[in-house]
């Protein structure tokens, strides 16, 4: 056989080769179903939609004037903004309801209408973070606001981040703003710029509610963002958010040590309770050194995991003759 022959006969070899493993993937790719195609993409099946808004919208009590285009448009960016951000608005109603029951009777106590526990939502994410500005803890107070409202600060205790004491810290403001304005609405917005600039745009503008004020941009979106975080944690599978009563964060069973006399290291008071230094930094955020010096008189209440919450959950008494509550965690961001 001569070379050019071979030569032929190994081309349509090749070509009869190419034709079947072509047949062949023709055949089997028929098989597979649509969705597994090669050419698919993950969002193939992903749909965005618009978001239906109540034509009646109240916060705190007060009726928005959701007919106005752009209260509407300004309402409908923060709900539109919040609904598709999944992963927060999922961890926001897991936190929720670890939280909320800590905030609402305190929010009860003081008159503070219970659409205010979503302001701290907003502000912090129910975590114990510090902003660029220096706020810290799930309120945000400034070092030098939190005295004014009754928290200590100090280089070994900051109870800005002592979720319980911010939270009543949090209602004495809100009812002096509401007694400055007139408005929860002007109160919410005074929490965010300061009462000072408040008053000070209202009097040029020559305004008298929040929804007719001109104002920095965070300032403007402040309320709608509240409501809109609102209507979605109330309404959470309107929104497209799913999820199980056992897929929230629960409150964690603790009791509470009265601490009359200094401690010197805290991580051997940890360790003669049982706990870690981790976990103490994590019931007790707001203890901020090591040590915890006491005057006299003076007494903290140190929070304790019960026995057992952090091995089997399940196997927890559900009564207990401990005195019981429930304390914040800690965002690993804060530690100095």
């Amino acid at each position: 056989m001569t070379q050019k022959w071979a030569s032929a006969i190994g081309l349509l070899s090749l070509a009869a080769a190419t034709i079947f493993l072509f047949v062949q993937a023709s055949t089997s790719d028929a098989s597979v179903p649509e969705t597994e195609h090669k050419g698919d993409t993950p969002t193939k099946d992903y749909r965005v939609y618009a978001l239906p808004i109540n034509e009646t919208l109240y916060f705190a009590g007060e009726q928005v004037p959701i007919n106005d285009p752009f209260i509407r448009e300004r309402f409908d960016r923060e709900l539109l903004a919040n609904t598709y951000f999944q992963s927060q608005g999922l961890l926001y109603a897991k936190r929720a309801n670890r939280y909320f029951p800590v905030i609402e009777p305190i929010l009860q106590e003081h008159g503070i209408p219970d659409d205010f526990k979503y302001l701290a939502l907003i502000e912090s994410g129910l975590m114990n973070v510090v902003s660029p500005a220096g706020a810290a803890g799930v309120w945000q107070f400034m070092k030098t606001t939190g005295p004014q409202y009754g928290l200590e600060v100090s280089p070994y205790v900051d109870e800005r981040y002592h979720l319980e004491k911010a939270t009543h810290a949090a209602c004495k403001y809100l009812n002096e703003a509401y007694q400055n304005f007139g408005s929860w609405a002007l109160a919410a917005a005074a929490y965010n710029a300061g009462s000072g600039r408040i008053k000070k745009s209202l009097r040029d503008q020559n305004v008298t509610n929040y929804f007719d004020l001109y104002l920095n941009a965070e300032t403007s979106r402040y309320v709608f963002r509240i409501i809109a975080v609102r209507e979605i944690l109330e309404n959470p599978r309107q929104y497209g958010f799913h999820f199980k009563d056992e897929d929230l964060y629960t409150p964690l069973p603790t009791y509470t040590v009265a601490v009359t006399q200094s401690i010197s290291s805290l991580v051997d008071f940890a360790q003669e309770n049982s706990i870690t230094y981790k976990l103490l930094k994590h019931y007790n955020p707001w203890l901020r050194n090591t040590s915890l010096p006491v005057t006299a008189g003076k007494v903290y209440t140190i929070t304790l995991p019960k026995k057992g919450v952090h091995q089997i959950m399940t196997e927890l008494p559900e009564n207990d003759s401990e005195e019981s509550n429930v304390s914040p965690l800690v965002n690993d961001s804060i530690y100095e």
